[in-house]
């Protein structure tokens, strides 16, 4: 089976037939991801955060409370009214439409996250996300990927080769590794553009 040739409408559909149809707001899953993701990043707040693919918002709410600004984009217009709606109490957080990676914002950020979304693009697209994630980040920057690995539709790239075009990028900006974890339902990454570890800047103090 071939891609759809608009991915916002087939992620539109999924939205109009479940307001929630991957259980963001009640699965353990989602609730477990997420506790996971928020405890690998090394800092404790960051400036302006990005989080393209942001779904209904929910990991979006959960960064909020890190961020003293954060973007949120995804391309369904029913995933961005929803997530409007889920961080409306958030002042500092903002909702756009966009589609990735040909609507990559301007400026630079000191964290982006890419959680379970570059699969749905073809080769080239995620190779393109994985290069303007890596070269937008400030110089102590974060990169958080996350990528679920029990597949889904046929059209979609597996998680390991996804994982790959992300750590090239990373390398190539120059970025550290900070966390690389192999879960059994899902495969986590951070990198840094800071070379110190968090108990070394904890010293450093």
């Amino acid at each position: 089976m071939d891609q759809p040739t608009s991915l916002a409408d087939y992620f539109d559909g999924q939205f109009a037939d479940d307001p929630d149809p991957w259980r963001y707001r009640t699965s353990w899953y989602e609730a477990r991801k997420r506790a996971l993701l928020l405890a690998s990043l090394p800092r404790v707040r960051y400036r302006r955060g990005f989080e393209p693919g942001c779904a209904t918002g929910e990991l979006s709410a959960a960064l909020a409370t890190r961020c003293d600004a954060l973007l949120c984009a995804d391309f369904a217009p029913r995933a961005v009214h929803t997530a409007r709606m889920r961080l409306a109490p958030f002042p500092l957080v903002r909702v756009e439409s966009l589609a990735m990676p040909g609507d990559w914002p301007s400026g630079r950020f000191d964290l982006i996250v890419v959680s379970e979304f570059a699969y749905y693009l073809d080769e080239a697209g995620c190779a393109a996300l994985a290069s303007l994630a890596a070269d937008a980040l400030d110089a102590d920057g974060t990169l958080v990927c996350c990528h679920w690995r029990h597949g889904g539709e046929a059209w979609m790239l597996d998680s390991a080769e996804v994982r790959e075009t992300f750590a090239l990028a990373a390398r190539r900006a120059s970025l550290h590794d900070v966390v690389h974890v192999e879960d059994a339902d899902f495969l986590l990454d951070v990198w840094s553009a800071d070379p110190l570890s968090v108990a070394r800047r904890d010293r450093a103090r």
